[in-house]
């Protein structure tokens, strides 16, 4: 079956399949509880795509998609990648895959070195066939994967108490598949989501250490900024 189905019924086979995988758990090694420090720097890189307008709708096949990638690591400057494509079929629910999948993964192979863990802006195991976008990203690049999103997909959980780093577990039919996290003690928490070869509690610790002073971690940040930059500088070609 091919990494990226065109079909939905094929998308759906795929993920029931990639849903029952549980490959080897990834935490670096050695963990530390700042991942970027000199002894250990991480490769933390962020996806993110967007259309041609922030609200499109559920869209269409062959629609414009503008995905981008950024790699952070200590004391430099963000590495970045951004590629132009189209989507293989509109929004639905659960199969966010299809749209938008191929796009992300060549926004990420285009990045000049490749990342230890990506942070991807979709759910991992958040999802009815515990196979969102996340963990099949993950699958198709071979990369640890974490995803980040403002809502969640199915799981229920209480939201966490008011400080930097508070978070309370994310359910979906009694399994942990990932956390509420509040980044900034005014901010509302977002949902980290276990994904590709990682758990609820790696992908806190991940979020945590690229996460500043705004909801959004700095690689994710990042990749929507240059994301939204190529789609502006497309349309205003146009």
């Amino acid at each position: 079956m091919a990494a990226w189905p065109a079909r939905s019924q094929e998308l759906v086979a795929l993920q029931e399949r990639l849903g029952g995988e549980r490959p080897e758990p990834w935490r670096p090694e050695p963990w530390r509880p700042e991942p970027w420090r000199p002894e250990h720097p991480l490769r933390v890189a962020g996806c993110f795509v967007c259309f041609p307008f922030d609200d499109p709708g559920r869209g269409g096949r062959g629609d414009t998609a503008w995905a981008a990638a950024a790699v952070l690591e200590p004391d430099r400057e963000p590495r970045t990648a951004t590629v132009e494509g189209e989507t293989g079929g509109p929004y639905l629910p659960g199969l966010l895959a299809l749209r938008a999948g191929p796009v992300l993964e060549r926004a990420v192979r285009a990045l000049p070195v490749a990342p230890d863990v990506l942070i991807a802006d979709a759910t991992g195991r958040d999802h009815p066939r515990r196979a969102g976008l996340a963990v099949h990203l993950g699958k198709v690049l071979g990369l640890p994967t974490v995803g980040v999103t403002h809502r969640t997909l199915l799981a229920a959980g209480e939201p966490p108490p008011p400080e930097r780093g508070a978070h309370t577990p994310l359910l979906l039919d009694g399994e942990e598949v990932g956390a509420w996290l509040r980044v900034q003690p005014a901010a509302r928490p977002i949902a980290v989501h276990a994904a590709w070869r990682t758990d609820a509690a790696t992908a806190v610790d991940v979020v945590m250490a690229v996460a500043r002073r705004v909801r959004t971690p700095e690689p994710l940040r990042e990749a929507r900024r240059c994301a939204r930059l190529a789609r502006a500088g497309a349309m205003a070609a146009r």
